[in-house]
């Protein structure tokens, strides 16, 4: 098995890697990182650098990837700057949504437009974008946080779209939103005050979860929104 993790410097996306480092059947694993490489090798571990909005890097990568067997996008966007989840309308910053957008949706749309080829193969694949359960129309209840929402429900909206889309092209594909369910990162360490006991899961919790729901995937699972524990969570 040969997978990719882009964003493999933030806490979900360094636990994946390390997790498929791990297993026997795992050839190789290309980990991506933007800002800040982390410290942590693998012999089975190809760090390179990537801005994955930007069109021409990820372009690039593929070029230098050859086949996979997992392509995982843990990327992802929640505060930074002094800036964080809106409460009120009136917290709305255009810039903000904008930032949100930029980092949550596009680098996916990207990275399907250039890795369509490297998933083609005689075997199962899958493509795979971290989502997030706020990001669920449908399971909105408790309102609040607009860009952040906003943002995960166009990654979402981006995912079904291509696994129509590749159920003619890409056959073998199986593309999946996975929810990771709150884990302790950077991300949202700023907000698990309210978290109740048990269910804020670590990094290396967390990833063990989504590659087991992965596992499991096959095309006819494509465009569906999961959960870390096998659920299905609606659009």
């Amino acid at each position: 098995m040969r997978a990719l993790i882009v964003g493999a410097n933030g806490g979900i996306g360094a636990a994946l890697a390390q997790a498929l480092a791990e297993r026997p059947a795992v050839e190789q694993v290309t980990a991506t990182w933007c800002h800040h490489q982390p410290a942590w090798q693998h012999d089975k571990v190809r760090w390179v650098r990537l801005d994955p909005c930007d069109d021409d890097a990820v372009a690039q990568l593929a070029a230098d990837s050859g086949r996979l067997d997992r392509l995982i996008n843990a990327v992802g966007f929640l505060h930074g700057g002094g800036r964080g989840p809106e409460r009120s309308i009136r917290q709305v910053d255009a810039g903000f949504v904008a930032d949100n957008v930029a980092i949550n949706t596009v680098p996916t749309l990207l990275l399907a437009k250039h890795f369509a080829t490297a998933l083609k193969g005689d075997r199962p694949t899958v493509f795979a974008a971290l989502s997030a359960r706020v990001g669920s129309i449908g399971d909105n209840r408790l309102g609040g946080w607009y860009s952040y929402r906003l943002s995960k429900a166009a990654l979402n909206m981006a995912l079904k779209t291509l696994a129509i889309e590749w159920q003619r092209s890409v056959p073998g594909a199986c593309v999946a939103a996975l929810h990771p369910g709150t884990t302790d990162t950077a991300l949202s360490r700023p907000f698990q005050r309210g978290v109740p006991p048990g269910k804020l899961f670590t990094a290396h919790y967390s990833a063990q979860r989504l590659l087991e729901v992965m596992d499991r995937l096959r095309p006819a699972d494509t465009g569906r929104f999961w959960s870390w524990d096998g659920s299905e969570l609606p659009w």
